[in-house]
């Protein structure tokens, strides 16, 4: 049984567990925290903090248990971890990270990802993570987990801004509990955490008085010397210094590392020997240009020679060279840690060696030389920066910095510590000149410095490098042979405080011989004091020139005072240099400088005059006067001892004034004064210990204040205020000295004389008053600098006073300055104000009272003046804050009185002029955001009966000052709202005060009702502004919860609920309260609370949808309909879904929700005719409406959703246009959706869209306003521009024929009405233009594709939907793919095109189907009787088009692997779209769609009809241009002869030429016949191909051409025996009457051009009679003339094959047969009119073709409009001839229809043949007959091998017969006879003689399907059809035409001259 769980609430997921066959389970993996809600036999029942809604069991095992609280405990409980704060806010900044990190890993391949942030995210998340695990771990110190606390809330805030992320508020590294704190304490601490994280810092706010960083003041640089790779041979010494380049200097004492001759590794002396730190350097060195200096000594012999193995017996000193080490910024800031710093060596003549860094530093290699060194590196030394306190920087860095020597800087540092206790004094040995001596050579002068007491003995504190211990004496350097040394070494003598008062140095000189065995010779010394005797002062700093004295026995110098009576500076020894015990060598000196660093000693005369001022009364006013002179580091280095002086000089030991007090008052303020230098700000404890500690003067109260209040009233009176403003400056420590003296004298007298301590203080801030009263300019510097010093004043009078009286003073001092003071005194006030606010007298309840009142006044004063604004913002911030303290010490309900009391002076000063403020100030402004913030502040701490007492307090006042008020606060609060004054980033603060409104707004509702809803009190805009206030903040940006993450949902749900539905529920209950005042929201608050409807909250959209219904009824009983309602609706839902605004649930919200639905219902059901029509009708259209657009919502963003938005466009512009009738939206759409098209590039497409709007338009003169696209212009204008829009648009998407009309429209205007011929010109250029840009410019045919989208996972307006694409210009199936892929990444591709099933349609994917398809143009009558260019055809073959074809090939029975053509399908299928293409858009939605199934003999016609057409446009092609590149003429001939068409004839042979398929299929007999008639055709076309081509064909190209007519020679024989079709295998359809005469054979080896030619002409042969049937076709035949012989009645065999036994077939085959299997592929092209023959034939019976071939038609059904006949007309590359008409007396043909006339003979032809020619009957005999012509559907007749327009008019006057072409002759010589090329240069034999019975008509028509070329004589007989239906005529018209128009042999002879 599952029972709750207690103690164990919270846990870890320690194991993955994924079993999700068990039911109910809950998935989990390893570190998933999870919730326990229940448990049961080991399981746990709960959730995971990742989804709070998803609830399931998991087993306890798995599951690691940690420590939790629990908050709100009950059905909303909280259970969190108790964790350290960090450990939990890292482990939720990771989890939020993580997934933002790989939402940026899949971008990282698109043109939106970053790299570097990835990165930098994924490094952060790592730090954090290993940070989190350190601190885990339990093992770091306080200290350590206190750093890494700070760089995990640092790293935490970096990646939260880096990421866009919150900014986490934070006090002291820790995050703060909004609810803790005030909203103005927040947003302080939001201001400062900011601030903090932009500077990569850690904020570390607080929440009283903010505490400024303190300045780090010292530094330390620690160095260590890490390797010396020179080999000098001897003992060394390395001496590191720092030096100033900038001040030409050194700054710090020497570091002295020794080395032993064996080198640096192999010397160890103890640990750290090679390592320091130089300490107190200040903040002005690091940025000066700083050097590590590294001066070498030799120790050994005087002069270094390898060869001397023997050791020395001296150990001189000797310069050997210099390095210098630069110190980068970087690394004196401290950046780089510890940094590696390399140098080499450098030397130079020893007389310049104390100058060699300089040299160095500057470059001047030609002083200065590099040692030569085996080794790369040189000397390499490693430095790091060091920060803060030298104690407090080695407690951070105790491994580095712990034991390690310390080196000092000259001088002190720039902050100089009470505790410091330094006594150095620097001697530098500079230079010195000595005599020669009588030698030749200079001296080798070694100078031996000691330190000796007063009595001679040696002092050990001489100390040449620190690093060391000090010695009693210090050899110098040796500079060989050089009389005049400069050494420039510097020595610290440390000498005991207690012995410095007699100690002295002394210098003896020796000369150094280069030999060994030498001794040094001892030739003089020097000595100095290092104090004065009789001053006390100590050595002055400087340089210091010494006497020089022989002496060559040391022994002589015992006894120190011998010669310490002497003088030792050579000034003071010029005029006793023979009175001395020793012998001054006056041509000798010694230059040494000193220098000081000393807590103890002094080298000022003043200071000591000073301290000794009882032994000179006399000079106490000189010595006072002096003090300011002295060095504030002298003065504080002695504090209490000038402290206890300066008093007891001050006052007698009774109390009264000396005649000194004035001096000593003003000494004693430069001591305080010194004190606010930074330098000397760590006395103040010093001061304070003083105070406290040893200050015994209880008497200097009273005169205290009396000096002060001197001052004071001297001010107004004086122009010398710097005193005064000094004394102000010092007040607080003055009045502690008075308040200390004040306590001491009440203790020492029980309490005495309190009243007059009180009148004296009173009389002193009356002073103040009075000072500050004076609106004086001379004195405002010393008023201010009393303001801002007040409360150290203020602050030592509590310790005496009551803090009410305290208040009282100071509130003396507030109200005596001015409101009109000038700036810098009005902002010294708020400063005092604010320290006072932050004082201790403000914690008291009587002090703050009075405060609380008084600047409350002087706030609202300001405020009301619009001064100091900022200033203002934060004293106010101040009173907030701790008001807020106070009242959190106490339940809401029990607050004291005297809180109660402070808020009302609060609100009732300062709400009202506060809001007027924020109302009239900028949101830029630097205060905007504090006096927010004090505002919503003021708003927290108001409880109910403070906003009753708001009104009550207005009310009094009169109604209109609580309407003012309200109004007022409403639009503020209305305008904070909308635009947020606090950065986004700062998501608390705004939460916080979302829920400060909240609040307030419930108390604003509560007037509102009360007092403006009465009768004749009801204010609509008050009322309006409230509604739209509620409306801003509950649709706000950052109260949409579902924008959140999971874990940010959560804590705002926790903490606030969802404010949303609290508002929600607010609105609806001030909407019923409203009750009979709602007309007056109407249809002003449609949008607004549309808005509220749009938030995706099921609550409050039941809560507020029934508004709508009130509004409807409100408005259907004043107005009868509710129009308002319903046209403000449909606006603004337009408006706020294109906002991205609505979700798909609402959609489904509006049609199903309950209480406007059984509303609505219930009144359908009454009788109110409106509600049951309109209501319905309302509601119907909006959810129409918004699934159109929610559907733009979802796509209104991104690159690849351009098509999707196109689509919805046009669905909306539809919506309203057709169902709600609202042009200016349907217009908007318009130009919404032309925006889109002309980025995009489909010009085409926007010149429709925009036509749309044009149509809209009429030529009229009515004014048009104007709007954000065109002027205020009329509507022919707006119309005109618009039109020379479409036409550029339609210009650049090449479609001219379009913009035709539109010039014609438009020049038809300029014509007619506007007579404005300049436009008018340009117009007809422009449309000229058109036409030549048809004729000669270049454009592709756009490919079409069916795509196919299924799934229910595809938005609504695609899915389960397919379409008709137009593809992109030159963009096949492969990139349309691509694109479509792109638009649709979640979608896959179907692979296949079978139309999908119901589960693919069902299913929650998203599957696309692609495949091309081909246009099926309609007929365009335009073109009807005309004879067209093929250059403007080709344009409606492909545009325009509403149908679409496609092919899918299938396989019935059993598949032949050998030959698929067997049983090879095709499934047709026929698109129609709803629209054509091209239109609005690139696509259109596919309405119709019809399948139909091709047999395998029927597709078989159309590949060859399909293959023949292709090869006749490249004849027509290369003879209009043969000077092209033949390549493609060559590939395509070669393809087709020796390819013989996909595997060759032979597979159409054995597939449907076989014995036994039409045994099989007899209902495909049509079919294979047709078949058998094209292999046929295309034999003809190939032979004409080949003769063409090879005359154009180059040399190069001629073997390939004779290979390919040998080929073809083969294959010609193959086709023609092929469709000799035995009797047996003829088609039972083409059955005639009559039997037909036996056959007629020729050779098997003739030629049959040479057959053709035995059998003489043909051209007088009879026509057969035609049938007489009634009913039938009455068809006449030519009578024949004289030539008329028996040969002449007979074909020829070639005849026979091609053409002679067809024209029966065609002629009289029954129309049903013909219908249905001929009229499968219908041309694409328009039809050309018909035209009657040279005999004056009708044109609805005979038509006459391009080149006088003619064609019998049957007559039009009497339906057809217009009686006129339509066919397919093949395309022409030139202008045709025009035909010749006789004289319309002649008989029409017509006329004789269903008769037995027939048509009168045709004339024989006349002319010559050309010489080249052959006769194919002979030279004497007439031409043949012209035989029957097939037409081809997209190339000319002439084409068909018989017509000049395929060679031309006789190429060199040749024409090509054999293969079916003629000599085609121009229009000039009509009755030119047609010539016949021979093939191959033979005579071809003439064709064997058919049966007389036999003639051959005349026929254009081509034979039935189940014709066979070689049909015996016997199917030759005429058969009368008895069956042809005559509705059927004008399709079988069609049909005829449309397939089977067979191309003449020959030509017909001209007409007779009329």
């Amino acid at each position: 049984m599952w029972t709750p769980t207690k103690n164990q609430k919270f846990g870890v997921a320690i194991h993955n567990f994924h079993h999700d066959s068990v039911p109910q389970t809950l998935r989990l993996d390893v570190g998933e925290t999870v919730q326990v809600l229940e448990e049961c036999a080991g399981w746990y029942r709960g959730f995971s903090t990742r989804n709070r809604n998803l609830k399931g069991i998991f087993p306890a095992q798995f599951i690691h248990l940690k420590p939790f609280k629990i908050d709100n405990e009950g059905l909303y409980e909280t259970v969190t971890p108790v964790e350290d704060p960090v450990v939990q806010e890292a482990a939720s900044v990771l989890r939020e990270w993580g997934q933002i990190w790989k939402n940026l890993y899949v971008q990282l391949g698109t043109p939106y990802g970053e790299q570097e942030l990835w990165d930098s995210v994924r490094k952060a998340m790592m730090d954090v993570a290993d940070w989190r695990k350190q601190l885990i771990t339990g093992t770091l110190t306080s200290d350590q987990i206190t750093q890494l606390k700070l760089k995990i809330t640092q790293k935490i805030d970096w990646g939260n801004r880096k990421l866009g992320l919150d900014l986490v508020p934070r006090v002291e590294g820790e995050m703060v509990d909004p609810d803790a704190v005030s909203v103005v304490a927040l947003h302080r601490v939001h201001a400062l955490s900011s601030e903090a994280s932009q500077s990569h810092s850690q904020g570390l706010g607080t929440l009283a008085k903010r505490k400024e960083k303190r300045k780090v003041l010292s530094h330390h640089l620690f160095f260590c010397m890490r390797d010396f790779s020179y080999h000098l041979g001897e003992d060394a010494e390395v001496y590191f210094s720092l030096y100033d380049s900038q001040k030409q200097k050194f700054i710090s004492e020497r570091f002295l590392v020794k080395l032993s001759k064996e080198g640096f590794s192999n010397y160890v002396e103890k640990i750290h020997s090679n390592c320091t730190i130089f300490t107190d350097l200040g903040s002005g060195d690091l940025v000066s240009d700083l050097y590590i200096v590294a001066h070498v000594v030799r120790v050994g012999r005087m002069l270094f020679s390898e060869s001397v193995k023997k050791n020395s017996s001296h150990n001189y000193r000797r310069p050997y060279g210099v390095a210098v080490f630069r110190l980068a910024q970087t690394v004196l800031q401290g950046g780089d840690g510890e940094v590696e710093l390399t140098g080499k060596l450098f030397t130079s003549d020893e007389k310049d060696f104390w100058q060699l860094h300089e040299f160095i530093i500057k470059k001047q290699t030609n002083k200065c030389n590099i040692l030569s060194n085996n080794v790369s590196y040189g000397l390499v030394v490693s430095v790091k920066m060091v920060h803060g306190e030298l104690e407090q920087a080695t407690k951070e860095n105790p491994l580095l910095l712990k034991n390690v020597c310390v080196t000092k800087k000259l001088g002190f540092s720039d902050v100089i510590m009470p505790g410091d206790v330094r006594n150095d004094l620097y001697v530098t040995l500079n230079n010195g000149e000595f005599e020669r001596g009588g030698k030749s050579v200079g001296k080798n002068i070694e100078v031996l410095v000691l330190a000796l007491d007063a009595d001679g003995h040696p002092l050990q504190c001489i100390y040449s490098g620190m690093g060391h211990e000090g010695t009693t004496e210090h050899s110098s350097m040796i500079m060989y042979h050089n009389n005049s040394p400069r050494w420039m070494e510097r020595l610290k003598v440390a000498i005991p405080i207690d012995q410095f008062a007699g100690a002295h140095l002394r210098l003896e000189y020796s000369h150094c011989s280069t030999r060994e065995k030498n001794e040094k010779k001892f030739f003089g010394f020097s000595f100095i004091r290092l104090m004065d005797d009789e001053g006390g002062t100590t050595l002055r700093d400087g340089s210091h020139e010494l006497c020089v004295y022989k002496c060559d026995e040391r022994s002589r110098l015992a006894d120190p005072m011998e010669y310490l009576t002497m003088p030792y500076l050579s000034k003071a020894a010029a005029d006793c240099v023979y009175s001395l015990p020793f012998q001054r060598s006056p041509k000798e000196i010694i230059v040494v400088d000193t220098l000081l660093c000393s807590t103890k000693l002094t080298q000022n005369v003043d200071l000591l005059s000073l301290l000794r001022w009882r032994s000179a009364p006399e000079g106490i006013g000189e010595t006072l006067s002096r003090l300011t002179r002295v060095d504030g580091a002298e003065t504080v280095k002695f504090l209490q001892d000038v402290l206890d002086a300066l008093f007891a000089m001050f006052s007698t030991d009774d109390g009264n004034s000396t005649q000194y007090s004035g001096h000593v008052f003003q000494a004693l303020v430069f001591i305080f004064s010194l004190l606010e230098d930074s330098k000397f700000e760590h006395f103040k404890p010093v001061m304070d210990a003083y105070i406290t500690g040893h200050f015994a003067a209880a008497l200097v109260y009273k005169g205290l204040i009396s000096c002060v209040k001197h001052l004071s009233d001297l001010c107004p009176q004086t122009e010398k205020q710097e005193p005064i403003m000094r004394c102000f400056r010092s007040l607080e420590y003055i009045f502690k000295f008075i308040i200390q003296s004040r306590l001491l004298f009440a203790r020492a007298t029980g309490g005495q004389n309190e009243d007059s301590f009180r009148v004296d203080v009173d009389s002193l801030f009356e002073s103040f008053a009075r000072m500050l009263n004076m609106n004086l300019e001379n004195i405002e510097a010393s008023q201010m600098t009393l303001l801002e010093h007040l409360q150290g004043t203020c602050d030592q009078l509590s310790r005496v006073l009551t803090p009410g009286e305290v208040a009282n003073h100071i509130n003396t001092l507030f109200n005596a300055t001015p409101v009109e003071s000038s700036r810098v005194i009005t902002r010294a006030k708020l400063h005092a104000m604010k320290n006072a606010v932050n004082s201790t007298i403000f914690d008291d309840d009587e002090g703050r009272e009075l405060l609380l009142q008084t600047i409350c006044t002087h706030l609202r004063q300001h405020l009301d003046n619009r001064q100091e604004l900022a200033l203002c913002a934060d004293v106010l911030q101040d009173i907030i804050i701790l008001t807020h303290k106070h009242t959190k010490r106490f339940p809401s309900s029990k607050l004291p009185a005297t809180l109660h009391q402070d808020i009302e002076e609060i609100m009732l000063n300062l709400f009202n002029v506060l809001v007027q403020v924020i109302l009239t100030l900028e949101r830029s402004a630097p205060s905007s955001g504090s006096l927010v913030a004090s505002l919503m502040g003021i708003l927290q701490l108001m409880r109910e009966p403070h906003y009753t007492k708001l009104w009550d307090a207005h009310m009094i006042s009169g109604i209109h000052h609580l309407r003012h008020l309200l109004h007022s606060t409403i639009v503020l609060l209305a305008d904070l709202v909308r635009a947020a004054v606090f950065p986004s980033d700062w998501f608390v603060m705004r939460m916080v005060t979302n829920y400060t409104i909240l609040a307030a707004m419930q108390e604003i509702a509560q007037p509102l009702i009360a007092t403006f809803l009465k009768q004749g009190r009801f204010d609509n805009q008050l009322w309006s502004s409230y509604l739209n206030l509620a409306v801003g903040f509950l649709t706000q940006p950052c109260l949409q919860l579902e924008q959140f993450s999971q874990q940010k949902r959560h804590k705002v749900l926790e903490r606030y609920n969802d404010m949303r539905v609290l508002m929600g529920f607010q609105i609806l209950s001030m909407w019923r309260e409203l009750d009979d005042h709602r007309l007056h929201f109407i249809p002003g608050m449609v949008g607004p609370f549309l808005e509220v409807t749009l938030v995706p909250e099921p609550e409050l959209r039941k809560a507020t949808l029934p508004i709508f219904f009130d509004m409807m009824q409100a408005e259907q009983q004043a107005k009868g309909s509710f129009k308002q309602v319903e046209t403000e609706l449909i606006d603004k839902l337009d408006i706020l879904v294109s906002e991205n605004k609505g979700d798909d649930e609402y959609r489904q919200l509006f049609n199903t929700m309950e209480h406007l639905s059984a509303v609505l219902l219930e009144k359908v059901r009454s009788d109110d005719p409106v509600w049951r029509e309109s209501g319905t009708a309302f509601i119907n259209s909006v959810t129409r409406l918004l699934e159109r657009l929610l559907d733009y919502r979802n796509v209104m963003q991104g690159d690849e959703n351009c098509d999707k938005r196109m689509s919805c466009t046009v669905n909306l512009l539809n919506f309203y246009k057709n169902e709600i009738n609202r042009q200016e939206m349907y217009i908007r759409y318009i130009y919404k959706l032309h925006d889109l098209h002309v980025p995009a590039g489909n010009f085409t497409e926007a010149a429709f869209t925009l036509q749309l709007h044009a149509n809209q338009l009429s030529w009229t003169q009515r004014m048009l306003h104007a709007d954000h696209l065109y002027p205020a212009q009329t509507e022919t204008q707006r119309k005109e521009l618009i039109y020379m829009k479409i036409i550029n648009y339609f210009d650049k998407g090449k479609c001219w024929e379009q913009g035709i009309p539109l010039l014609e429209e438009l020049a038809n205007q300029y014509r007619t009405c506007l007579f404005d011929y300049q436009k008018l010109s340009e117009v007809l250029r422009r449309q000229a233009s058109f036409y030549e840009k048809i004729l000669s410019g270049k454009r592709y045919d756009h490919e079409y594709f069916r795509v196919g989208f299924y799934g229910l996972g595809l938005p609504l307006f695609v899915r389960n939907k397919v379409f008709i694409y137009r593809g992109l210009e030159y963009e096949q199936i492969g990139a349309f793919t691509q694109r479509i892929q792109t638009e649709f990444p979640q979608a896959k591709m179907l692979s296949h095109n079978t139309p999908p099933d119901d589960t693919i349609r069902s299913s929650d994917g998203q599957y696309i189907q692609i495949c091309a398809v081909k246009a099926l143009p309609e007929i365009n009558p335009l073109f009807e009787g005309v004879e067209v260019d093929e250059r403007i055809l080709k344009y409606y073959s492909n545009n325009h088009v509403r149908q679409f074809v496609y092919d899918r090939p299938t396989h019935r029975g059993p598949a032949d692997k050998d030959n698929e053509f067997k049983n090879l399908w095709i499934e047709r299928t026929t698109y129609t779209t709803e629209f054509e293409l091209p239109g609005i858009l690139k696509w259109f939605e596919v309405v119709d769609q019809r399948m139909e199934q091709l047999c395998p003999p029927q597709y078989a016609c159309e590949t060859v009809d399909r293959h023949n057409k292709q090869l006749r446009q490249i004849i027509i092609h290369y003879r209009a241009n043969p000077q092209d590149n033949i390549q493609l003429f060559t590939m395509r001939l070669q393809g087709t002869i020796d390819a013989a068409v996909n595997g060759g004839i032979a597979k159409y042979q054995d597939a449907f030429f076989g014995p036994d398929y039409l045994v099989v299929y007899p209902e495909n007999a049509d079919h294979v016949n047709r078949l058998k008639v094209l292999l046929s055709d295309q034999t003809m076309i190939l032979e004409g191909a080949l003769d063409l081509h090879g005359r154009i064909a180059p040399s190069a190209n001629q073997p390939l051409h004779k290979r390919l007519v040998e080929v073809f020679e083969g294959l010609r024989s193959k086709v023609r025996k092929m469709c000799s079709t035995p009797q047996s295998q003829r088609s039972t359809s083409s059955l005639q009457s009559t039997p037909p005469p036996p056959p007629t054979h020729r050779r098997a080896d003739s030629d049959p051009a040479t057959e053709f030619r035995r059998t003489g002409s043909i051209i007088n042969s009879p026509l057969p009679p035609l049938p007489s049937d009634k009913g039938a076709i009455s068809l006449s035949s030519s009578s024949t003339s004289g030539h008329s012989s028996q040969r002449s009645s007979q074909s020829s065999s070639l005849y026979a094959h091609f053409h002679s036994a067809s024209h029966d077939d065609d002629l009289y085959a029954k129309p049903q047969e013909w219908d249905g299997n001929l009229g499968v592929q219908r041309d694409s092209r328009p039809r050309s009119a018909f035209i009657s023959d040279s005999r004056g034939s009708s044109p609805k019976s005979l038509s006459k073709s391009l080149n006088n071939d003619y064609m019998i038609v049957p007559p039009p059904k009497p339906s057809d409009e217009g009686h006129r006949w339509r066919y397919s007309r093949p395309p022409s590359p030139r202008p045709a001839r025009s035909s010749i008409t006789q004289d319309s007396a002649n008989s029409s043909w017509c006329d004789s229809q269903g008769s037995d006339e027939s048509l009168p003979p045709l004339p024989p032809r006349v002319g010559e043949r050309p010489a080249r020619s052959i006769s194919l009957g002979g030279e004497e005999e007439a031409p043949p007959p012209v035989l029957p012509k097939r037409m081809g559907k997209k190339c000319p007749s002439t084409a068909m091998f018989g017509c000049e327009q395929l060679l031309g008019d006789g190429v060199d006057g040749l024409g090509y017969s054999g293969g079916g072409l003629s000599n085609g002759f121009p229009a000039s010589t009509p009755g030119t006879p047609p010539l016949v090329s021979p093939r191959n240069h033979r005579t071809p034999p003439p064709p064997p003689i058919p049966p007389k019975a036999i003639s051959t008509p005349l026929t254009p028509l081509s034979p039935p399907t189940g014709f066979s070329p070689n049909t015996s004589a016997e199917d030759l007989t005429p058969t009368t059809p008895t069956n042809i239906n005559l509705r059927n005529l004008d399709e079988l018209q069609h049909n005829l035409l449309e397939n089977y128009s067979v191309p003449p042999r020959l030509q017909p002879p001209p007409p007779p001259s009329p």
